[in-house]
């Protein structure tokens, strides 16, 4: 199934370019994720503010449908160009940070990288849906993440080595490299792309046309909705981590494998999503999804190296269930005048909670046994999925 796939991707010109591109500057942004902190902490010696690196790269998502907005505001195929360029002329700054004093500049940096990688995201979603078929979008979303999974699997790890041997700025010299490379996929895109319409209305009032739009849609508010407490709750989960494998008796150096095993669930998961979409409807197939997410938690608290280990490959299988479902759905369901902020607000929605999961389960550890608070997780998770199970549109709509 997963063979068949990706062949049936592969012939739509359009989307292995797309594919290309996301596998080429994915390694790039993969490795420089990892290296940032290092490299902060080396010059630095503070944890703090090696943890602030990856809150650089994250924190524009919170001004998302702000930043999306932009791509329906201009043709998307030159925003993508632009944004991939635009990198690519940024990271070579990064040479002068060889100091702690110069830190600032690797901070505003990543800043921009985080800003520009929203804008990015949101034409890229936009556009796939004008320029791949629509009945090839949920194959097309779910190898999307497995090359993303993939990635994260291989690019931190050479990316550590890359910066152990020539330090960070060479690492960033990588990452410019990928994104010229993607621009460069990018400009051979096939369609015709007209320029959107004119603005008529504020920027203000043109980002809130995406998040009614999507409150008001019967099909995407549940979706998003769900993808937002899934990520509330994988933070929470997240914190919890270090605390399982401190009671299964292993050093925190455990939590790699148990990261590489997750990442391995969902490169697979990525490979299936097309055919279960079409099989189940996105309804079902996030729901399960998120059943089978809140099984493995609840089984986590169990101090069993077999259990806890296959409880991270079944997270990793269920965990992407619902972003995949959510997104394809916003693809489908959403004007294409609209799409490019609806996306970046439902970016926003999905994936701002994972920040505040992370805090509320680091509070969270400090109090109550991990192994209470997994089991408490698992049930909560349940409940969540039955607003999607409740009611199902029919099959053929879906």
């Amino acid at each position: 199934m997963g063979t068949w796939t990706v062949t049936r991707v592969l012939r739509d010109r359009n989307a292995g370019l797309y594919l290309s591109a996301v596998v080429v500057s994915g390694f790039g942004s993969s490795a420089l994720w990892l290296v940032s902190g290092i490299w902060v902490k080396d010059l630095t010696g503070s944890d703090g503010l090696a943890a602030l690196c990856v809150f650089a790269l994250w924190a524009p998502t919170l001004i998302g449908p702000a930043l999306g907005t932009l791509a329906d505001r201009v043709r998307r195929r030159p925003l993508l160009i632009a944004a991939n360029l635009l990198l690519a002329a940024l990271l070579p700054a990064l040479f002068a940070v060889d100091a702690p004093g110069r830190l600032w500049i690797l901070f505003a940096v990543l800043l921009l990288y985080g800003a520009t990688g929203v804008v990015h995201d949101a034409a890229e979603s936009a556009l796939i849906a004008s320029a791949v078929d629509k009945s090839l979008l949920g194959d097309f979303n779910g190898l999307r993440m497995t090359a993303n999974e993939g990635m994260k699997l291989v690019a931190p790890l050479a990316g550590a080595g890359l910066y152990a041997v020539y330090g960070g700025a060479r690492v960033a010299l990588l990452d410019a490299v990928t994104f010229a490379l993607a621009a460069g996929v990018y400009s051979l895109l096939r369609l015709r792309e007209t320029p959107p319409p004119k603005a008529t209305s504020t920027w203000r009032t043109q980002t809130a046309e995406g998040a009614r739009h999507l409150w008001a849609h019967p099909r995407l508010r549940p979706l998003v909705l769900a993808g937002g407490t899934t990520m509330l709750f994988a933070g929470v989960n997240g914190a919890t981590v270090y605390a399982v494998v401190e009671g299964l008796g292993h050093s925190p150096a455990y939590v790699g494998l148990l990261y590489a095993v997750q990442g391995a669930g969902s490169v697979a998961i990525g490979l299936a999503a097309g055919p279960l979409l079409r099989r189940l409807g996105e309804r079902r197939f996030a729901g399960y999804g998120i059943a089978l997410t809140a099984l493995a938690v609840t089984a986590r608290a169990l101090p069993y190296d077999t259990v806890v280990l296959t409880s991270a490959a079944a997270v990793g299988i269920g965990l992407p269930c619902v972003l995949i479902a959510a997104l394809t759905a916003v693809q489908r369901e959403t004007p294409a005048a609209l799409l490019g902020r609806t996306a970046a607000t439902a970016n926003t929605l999905m994936f701002a909670p994972n920040a505040i999961g992370l805090a509320l389960g680091a509070g969270l550890v400090e109090l109550v046994d991990h192994q209470v608070l997994l089991a408490a997780l698992g049930a909560v998770r349940l409940v969540t999925v039955v607003p999607l199970l409740g009611s199902q549109p029919s099959r053929a709509s879906a």
